[in-house]
């Protein structure tokens, strides 16, 4: 098993970034979310409920249901507030797989700890406890919980076994580039069905996103780490290791009709 190229272990960016081994042995890298990304999208769902709660509040006096001081009246806009307050997180949360308006704006999503979607259950215990986290004032607890816990969690997801992640949109949709662009010469040279196991594929897929933008010493110095065992496989030498690598993820990628030189 070999480590993807530029990922070694020392250079794995400190407190934002979990391993999880999942029950199936698929390993997930989670990227946290910390405090100040989610205090943004807090800020933007406080908002949003503050909108919601004096919409209803609006429609409820109106209807005459809330005209008055009397106790019935007060019961009544107690009730819209609980639902409000504990509701949007929990109703949200369930339908949009841990997500609220907040956390999809700012890229952010609530899942299990061993990666896996947030259920209903898990929201509610997560916000019921939200109430603690707010104590003394301002949310002191919850972001001193938050700023000590190494995985950034406050005091509800502790409880409900919770973390909060960044998505990083839109990171491997593009294709992969090489530049200059592969000869016929060289796709000639490279065999159409180059054996890599999984994790040689993403080590290259990996080093392979990077071109360009590491220095020619550092792209020479990780592609030394796995161009020579590939081409050892395939009965080649690899005498520029980096663009020996990138064209192996350009045949390994391609689709069946076009890895034919």
């Amino acid at each position: 098993m070999i480590d993807p190229p530029g990922s070694s272990r020392h250079e794995e960016p400190l407190d934002t970034t979990v391993r999880i081994e999942t029950p199936e042995h698929v390993e997930l890298r989670l990227r946290l979310a910390g405090p100040w990304r989610r205090g943004m999208a807090y800020l933007v769902d406080g908002l949003l409920r503050l909108l919601l709660l004096m919409l209803m509040l609006v429609v409820l006096g109106a209807s005459g249901s809330v005209a008055g001081l009397d106790e019935a009246s007060t019961g009544v806009m107690l009730l819209v507030v609980f639902a409000v307050e504990w509701g949007y997180y929990v109703l949200l949360e369930t339908l949009w797989n841990g997500q609220t308006p907040g956390k999809r704006l700012l890229g952010l999503r609530t899942v299990k700890d061993g990666g896996y979607p947030l259920g209903f259950l898990d929201s509610v215990l997560r916000n019921v406890v939200r109430a603690a986290d707010w104590l003394p004032v301002g949310g002191c607890v919850g972001l001193v919980a938050s700023s000590l816990d190494p995985r950034f969690r406050r005091l509800g997801d502790m409880v409900a076994g919770t973390v909060v992640i960044s998505e990083e949109r839109g990171a491997l949709q593009q294709p992969v580039r090489l530049h200059p662009p592969p000869t016929a010469d060289e796709l000639a040279g490279l065999p159409h069905r180059i054996p890599l196991s999984g994790d040689e594929r993403a080590a290259i897929e990996r080093f392979a996103r990077r071109l360009g933008t590491i220095t020619p010493a550092r792209e020479a110095e990780l592609a030394e780490l796995v161009a020579p065992r590939i081409a050892r496989r395939v009965g080649m030498r690899a005498l520029d290791p980096a663009r020996f690598l990138a064209l192996v993820h350009l045949r390994a990628t391609a689709p069946a009709g076009e890895r034919a030189p």
